[in-house]
């Protein structure tokens, strides 16, 4: 981030070049959109689309657009404009729902989701003036992973007037949160992230993703072909992990797409959140250099077992 780098090398530099240098020009149509939306900042914005990454930049950029002390904003050199990037101002609220982060609470988030119990300690501040001048920021950072019981604490937050402060909701897209939180949002799509487009698969990746849905529905056939030596390597397994994501986007959101896509779309809200976490376990994996095949074996037991127990609890074989 910026604020790792001396003064006169930020002053060569743009803002969201600063922030992020990921945020490159196949976003300059959504920063000319949020300069406008900034001189009259909406209650709640949800940003879509794009990476992680970028989704986490964009809602930092937009702290401090909207607390920067000087004009234009954002100087990023003013201390609201490095404190909000730092993440170290009493005026942000950042709650991370990614499994393995470091939670609200200073603890380790194992259960990969925004908890009630920070939902509550938040609400309990929310009725005092921010410590600046300006915003409160509030980022529920990949609010997909916001609890049942979370969603409806926030919502009632959301239901009443906060002219100061600013909530911010990050998730992949708009579908994967309730209806009614995305009702209350000005809604702002980011560049969708490269390869989201409907390009043409490779072989080599229709011939596994067939393997998945196959051993998902019967339970075999994958390991004998995990098992063979040079069958798998790292590149290609992170390239099906990153298929089997598009195909659950395309199940959530309804979109025609593969046989994958038809499976995971007959599972309910709750499993298609447990695949979406066992995927980013899949990534995690293959980026510490786990063995591929192993992480393979471990994607495909854990699609029939989503299956199996996703059937048992309808009373619906999932086929």
């Amino acid at each position: 981030m910026g604020t790792s780098k001396d003064q006169s090398t930020q002053s060569a530099l743009e803002p969201h070049d600063i922030i992020a240098p990921s945020l490159d020009a196949r976003h300059a149509r959504v920063r000319g959109f949020i300069e406008q939306l900034a001189e009259d900042p909406p209650q709640v914005v949800l940003f879509e689309g794009g990476t992680t990454e970028e989704r986490e930049a964009v809602a930092l950029y937009w702290a401090a657009r909207i607390n920067c002390l000087n004009s234009p904003a954002p100087c990023m050199d003013c201390s609201s404009c490095r404190q909000m990037i730092n993440k170290s101002s009493r005026d942000l609220f950042f709650f991370d729902g990614r499994a393995g982060s470091i939670g609200y609470d200073g603890e380790p988030n194992n259960t990969g989701t925004i908890k009630i119990e920070w939902i509550r300690e938040l609400r309990s501040v929310l009725g005092e003036p921010p410590r600046s001048e300006k915003k409160r920021v509030v980022v529920l950072f990949e609010a997909q992973s916001l609890s049942i019981a979370s969603a409806n604490a926030l919502l009632k937050s959301l239901e009443e007037p906060r002219p100061n402060t600013s909530f911010l909701l990050l998730a992949p897209q708009r579908e994967r949160l309730l209806p009614t939180l995305v009702s209350r949002s000005w809604v702002v799509t980011l560049a969708w992230p490269i390869g989201e487009s409907d390009s043409p698969l490779s072989d080599e990746v229709r011939e596994w993703a067939d393997l998945l849905a196959t051993f998902m529905v019967e339970g075999t056939g994958l390991l004998a072909k995990t098992g063979t030596r040079g069958a798998l390597d790292a590149t290609l397994a992170m390239q099906l992990v990153v298929h089997c994501q598009h195909e659950l986007t395309n199940a959530i959101t309804g979109r025609k797409a593969g046989e994958l896509a038809r499976l995971f779309a007959q599972l309910d809200m709750g499993r298609q959140r447990k695949l979406d976490e066992v995927l980013s376990e899949c990534q995690d994996s293959l980026n510490a250099l786990v063995a591929a095949p192993l992480v393979i074996d471990w994607l495909g037991t854990k699609l029939y077992l989503l299956a199996k127990f996703a059937s048992k609890t309808s009373g619906r074989a999932i086929r």
